[in-house]
């Protein structure tokens, strides 16, 4: 259980939040009486944010993440006292076809953020945290015996996205030395999945709009690839946990990395067949399932999934979603999203 007295009051600012799991963050964060600023980009009308009118509730500074100046002002003029950096690029397609973006976006977006986090604190402004979102592509691919994988893993990308993330964790842990002290903690999250994922080129929301018949699923691989999902809510728990015994604790945990999935393995094909068995499609089910045969991707990695233990230690938790309910919970959402734009 999170600590409401904690939160009263305090200014707290995010990167990433019109993205599905910023904001359920900022969701749950409005729970806890605080003050939330976010940067953003753009209004996107069909984020999570604007579809639940989260952004009526908070303070949006427009700009972008590699506009250091930009966020110095922020956390200075605001005070601001926790920061959560979601931003990035996120899709591993897009990192293949366009690495500059994506190098620019998750590297030099984190740099910057927490070199005006380093100014910031020099001229006076503590900052008691700072949680940044890597993922579980940065370990790069491992064999299956090596399973699942663990935070002292060395790091082994090779494809742009995966490296851009495993880049930006490197450079979290310089800011952490004995010359800057940064409160950063890093996390690597399995694949987070559920209400207002409106990148439709996941497999989850992709698999759920197509099998309510709003779309044609087009398969990309033989579903042979095996991931670790965790619920977007669990996800929300976690990082407010995190950063407030961070907060609380920095020296005992600044500098560490924590892993958090649900350790219960799927593959795609398995979550196709889940979806749509739900949904009562099997006619489109059986063609896709023929489609798939033989279908080869790249850019990929074949067998991820996450310990959890390690954060279950420091901080007593667990994932509370079964993959089974957060699935229910996810085609509900959109069920009741999709109707009302189409």
């Amino acid at each position: 259980m999170n600590n409401r007295n904690f939160w009263r009051s305090k200014n707290v600012l995010l990167t990433g939040g019109t993205g599905f799991v910023g904001g359920n963050l900022i969701k749950k964060l409005l729970e806890y009486n605080c003050n939330i600023f976010c940067i953003i980009r753009n209004d996107n009308p069909q984020s999570f944010l604007s579809i639940e009118n989260l952004n009526k509730e908070i303070r949006t500074i427009k700009g972008d993440i590699i506009d250091k100046d930009l966020i110095y002002n922020t956390i200075t003029e605001q005070h601001i006292d926790i920061i959560f950096h979601l931003a990035a690029q996120v899709e591993v397609g897009v990192g293949l076809t366009n690495p500059y973006l994506t190098f620019e976006t998750n590297i030099r977006g984190t740099y910057n953020l927490l070199e005006a986090c380093r100014l910031a604190k020099n001229s006076g402004q503590e900052i008691l945290s700072i949680i940044v979102a890597s993922s579980d592509k940065a370990y790069g691919e491992y064999p299956i015996d090596k399973m699942p994988y663990q935070e002292d893993y060395p790091l082994l990308p090779k494809y742009p996205y995966d490296t851009s993330k495993a880049c930006a964790d490197l450079i979290c842990q310089s800011y952490t030395i004995d010359s800057y002290k940064l409160p950063i903690i890093t996390t690597r999250f399995s694949n987070i999945y559920g209400p207002g994922q409106m990148n439709f080129s996941a497999i989850i929301p992709d698999a759920i709009r197509s099998g309510l018949g709003y779309s044609k699923f087009i398969p990309r691989s033989d579903g042979s690839m095996v991931r670790d999902f965790i619920y977007a809510e669990d996800v929300a728990d976690l990082y407010i946990k995190i950063s407030e015994e961070l907060a609380l604790n920095p020296s005992l945990l600044r500098g560490h990395i924590f892993n958090a999935g649900n350790n219960d393995p799927i593959s795609v094909k398995e979550i196709i067949i889940k979806v749509y068995n739900i949904l009562d499609n099997k006619s489109d089910l059986n063609d896709i399932l023929l489609q798939m045969n033989n279908k080869t991707t790249t850019g990929e990695i074949q067998y991820q999934h996450m310990s959890f233990e390690k954060v279950e230690k420091y901080f007593n938790w667990r994932p509370t979603t079964t993959f089974e309910v957060g699935l229910s919970k996810s085609i509900n959402w959109y069920k009741d999203f999709l109707e009302k734009i189409f």
